[in-house]
């Protein structure tokens, strides 16, 4: 894959038409599903629409996180990179998935590399823009930031029970066992 510097590149490059009536699909996610009709315009006025090619990077593990995505058409692909050309799998995304959004709360850097595996329509949705919502809109602020929290809290919780699970299965090994391999 050729490396090229996907965050301004895919926020400056030209936009797609056919990405129309977007509300449908912010509703099934759960960052947007309890937001009024209103407030769901904020949130379109905000959305950047981008078409990938198939094998397209999207963003690199390692580079700065502007933002989340959420997709529209097609496929997506997230994967860590473990060097030696060693790749593993983490999600295959389709549409109404999103990905991207730990971007959204904080300045880091992402920690996995996303692909598209076909022609792929995405939207975009951008830090600085949503935070510039927040602060001309305090409500819907603490609406979306409770609704990520509680998101983000199930995903930990589930993390944590894969990784008892995990523990279970490997006998002699406790997570944290600092005598481990």
């Amino acid at each position: 894959m050729k490396r090229i510097d996907s965050m301004w590149g895919n926020i400056f490059a030209s936009q797609s038409d056919g990405f129309h009536n977007i509300k449908p699909l912010l509703k099934k996610i759960p960052l947007f599903a309890n937001l009024g009709k209103g407030e769901l315009k904020e949130i379109e006025r905000l959305v950047h629409c981008r078409r990938y090619q198939s094998g397209e990077v999207i963003f690199w593990e390692g580079e700065p996180g502007v933002g989340m995505y959420i997709v529209h058409k097609g496929q997506v692909t997230i994967f860590k990179d473990y060097g030696k050309a060693q790749q593993r799998e983490l999600a295959c995304l389709e549409p109404g998935d999103f990905f991207g959004e730990m971007a959204l709360l904080e300045d880091d850097c992402r920690s996995a590399t996303a692909v598209a595996l076909v022609e792929t329509d995405l939207f975009g949705l951008i830090h600085p823009d949503l935070f510039n919502l927040f602060d001309r809109k305090p409500h819907l602020g603490v609406r979306m930031l409770s609704a990520l929290a509680n998101m983000l809290a199930r995903r930990l919780r589930r993390t944590n029970q894969d990784l008892q699970q995990l523990a279970k299965n490997s006998p002699g090994t406790a997570v944290g066992d600092k005598t481990a391999p």
